[in-house]
């Protein structure tokens, strides 16, 4: 895994400052701490950092095709490479070297920019044609992957796989997006397209940007989405062996590398597959690490120590802590942009555990979004049971009315709260699921923000985000709709996101098997009826498994992987929390109604409300104000 950057200037051939670039990719180095390459020519400038995996000796980049005209500086890992290389020669083409970067540069010359359709795997990558004067920036198809890009008044294009390389560029102002401030308090990330900063955006998965020097600037192009193309009938049996079949192809191609390999093992459902997969596949024991916390409600520990039993493995766990509660100013410099997902903070200590004993770990993100595992899906489809059978005309007061009267009970046992259901029967289909997915909800926002800022929004609704995505979706049945709106959203936002600064902050490699897009794409297929039946949510998976793993744990409560905030926030933090928020960070902004702020730390300290996330949500965008913009004077003032 790597670091790329780069600085391009379209409107002419002007040199590019070599000082400009090494900082860029300096700001990176933590991504590729196994070394460094640049390449400068008239009017283009690429470097690259690199953690080396796979033909550690000759993969250096920046890569070259053979007669220098077209180079390439990459990140990530294409599976298939072997094979494309093998079609590649046959076509004429000639390789250095053993590694998949030359494959990147080959794959361009052969089949342009549908290039990226050929390849199988997790990448970000910038290239330049010489020849074609063409700079071609892509992603892969789910945004494992990162890769920011912007474009300059002096007409020069900058990219880079995070933030802080582009923000080394002075030429890149430090404005923030006042909607991507709106989109963070109601994601808890900021969404793609959009950065904080006005002038930054992400290139979206499964897109790639062709720029050609002296045309106007191209809009990304998608190249791949989720299909959700049914199959033609099969058993459920079938389905299920084939489920095995083709999630242990995905892991075995995840198994090559040079370097010592691993797994994290939460004792869930999905690591526990990968891992239960790798120790068939691999001879010797499979390195598992795991993460624990002291309260009982939040750990898995036990769970992920039978897997490992099981399965032989040699175990490593670490303990997270309230001192831990440290690491947020370490965050805000990792994400770069605010990120509110407290989890971070366990899979930042989980990736620091893993390093110490392996250079490639597997995961098993994305098998809530690919096989319904999320206790989310299951309420909405059954509010989406009353939203058939009444007409919104009907809805919205009668349910409006019992949501706004209903008290809001976050210590009642879960059948009491019943004001968050009645106010998703309020709302149309993609208005309640934004509900449901929200950090807060549209009063809280409406409260937390000031009237300036409000007005300085100018009308903009962050459910807007999701009405796109919804318009796009190939899929017509409910539950296809939210997995898609989740694929485009909070699993790249979110999950994809926190993997990956937490891993490359450490130099570990991180691989996703569940996340294969051929997977993806044949799951993406398979009736809803078997990803969630009767409340059950991964119905086929879980049956393709009992012969693998026991069914108490198969069947047992979904725990998630967060801290205690609530408790920790109530205990010996309240006091540190209180001071950050109420300081004057970010009272001067002019963004927050700092009354409102006040009156949710009082609530969540009584235990009559759970504000936890919010206030979190609140502490990172405080420590991204201190530690990242590091500007005096006031962002909104700056920012409108």
């Amino acid at each position: 895994m790597c670091a790329i950057t780069g600085l391009v200037d379209l409107s002419a051939r002007r040199a590019i400052d070599p000082a400009l670039l090494e900082r860029m990719n300096q700001a990176q180095r933590h991504r590729g701490p196994d070394g460094a390459g640049t390449h400068l020519e008239a009017g283009a400038g690429l470097a690259h950092r690199r953690l080396s995996i796979i033909d550690v000796e000759g993969g250096r980049q920046p890569l070259f095709n053979e007669d220098g005209s077209v180079v390439v500086v990459y990140n990530g890992e294409i599976y298939n490479f072997q094979q494309l290389m093998q079609e590649l020669e046959a076509h004429g083409h000639r390789f250095r070297t053993r590694c998949d970067t030359e494959v990147i540069v080959h794959a361009w010359e052969q089949w342009g920019q549908r290039c990226v359709e050929r390849f199988r795997g997790m990448f970000a990558f910038g290239l330049w044609d010489r020849e074609a004067e063409v700079l071609f920036l892509a992603r892969d198809r789910l945004g494992v992957k990162p890769l920011y890009f912007a474009h300059l008044a002096d007409g020069h294009c900058a990219f880079g796989s995070e933030l802080k390389a582009l923000m080394a560029h002075p030429g890149v102002a430090r404005e923030l997006d006042l909607r991507a401030v709106a989109d963070y308090f109601a994601y808890g990330y900021v969404p793609e397209p959009r950065t904080i900063f006005r002038q930054v955006g992400k290139l979206a998965p499964g897109h790639s940007l062709t720029l050609r020097r002296g045309a106007a600037h191209a809009a990304p192009r998608r190249y791949w989405d989720l299909p959700f193309a049914p199959h033609a009938f099969m058993s459920e049996q079938d389905a299920a062996d084939e489920l095995i079949a083709r999630l242990r192809e995905a892991v075995r191609i995840r198994l090559v590398a040079e370097v010592p390999l691993g797994a994290f093992l939460s004792g869930g459902v999905d690591s526990s597959a990968i891992v239960a997969l790798m120790a068939d596949l691999m001879p010797d024991p499979v390195s598992t690490c795991s993460i624990s916390f002291g309260d009982p409600r939040f750990n898995e520990s036990g769970y992920a120590l039978q897997v490992a039993r099981r399965f032989g493995t040699r175990h490593h766990a670490l303990q997270v802590a309230q001192q831990d509660f440290a690491l947020v100013d370490r965050l805000a410099t990792l994400y770069d942009e605010p990120f509110a997902d407290s989890s971070a903070l366990p899979t930042y200590r989980l990736c620091q555990l893993a390093r110490e004993h392996v250079t490639v770990a597997l995961s098993g993100d994305g098998g809530d979004e690919n096989l319904a595992g999320y206790r989310r899906y299951r309420y909405h489809l059954h509010e989406e049971r009353v939203r058939r059978l009444l007409p919104l005309g009907l809805r919205r007061p009668v349910f409006g009315a019992l949501g706004r009267s209903w008290p809001k009970a976050d210590w009642a046992p879960r059948p009491l709260r019943a004001k968050t259901t009645f106010e998703s029967l309020a709302r149309d289909t993609v208005a309640a699921w934004f509900h449901t997915v929200s950090l807060m909800d549209d009063d809280l926002r409406a409260r937390l923000f000031s009237p300036e800022f409000t007005r300085a929004l100018g009308g903009y609704d962050c459910v807007d985000v999701l009405r796109r995505h919804a318009a796009g979706c190939p899929a017509t049945d409910a539950l296809s709709l939210v997995q898609y709106l989740d694929f485009k959203t909070y699993l790249p936002g979110d999950i994809l996101t926190k993997v990956d600064r937490a891993s490359m902050a450490h130099g570990l490699e991180v691989r996703v098997p569940l996340l294969d897009h051929e997977l993806v794409e044949w799951i993406s297929g398979l009736p809803p009826g078997f990803k969630l039946r009767g409340g059950e949510g991964k119905y086929l998976f879980k049956k393709a498994l009992e012969s693998r793993l026991p069914k108490q744990m198969l069947y047992r409560s979904k725990m998630g992987f967060s801290v205690p905030l609530a408790d920790w926030f109530r205990g010996p933090l309240r006091q540190q929390l209180a001071a950050t928020l109420l300081g004057p960070t970010l009272a001067h902004t002019g963004i927050f109604n700092m009354a409102c702020i006040g009156a949710m730390l009082a609530q969540h300290g009584t235990g009559r409300r759970d504000h936890s996330a919010a206030l979190w949500s609140l502490l990172m965008f405080e420590a991204f104000l201190r530690n990242v913009l590091r500007a005096a004077g006031t962002p909104l003032a700056r920012a409108a």
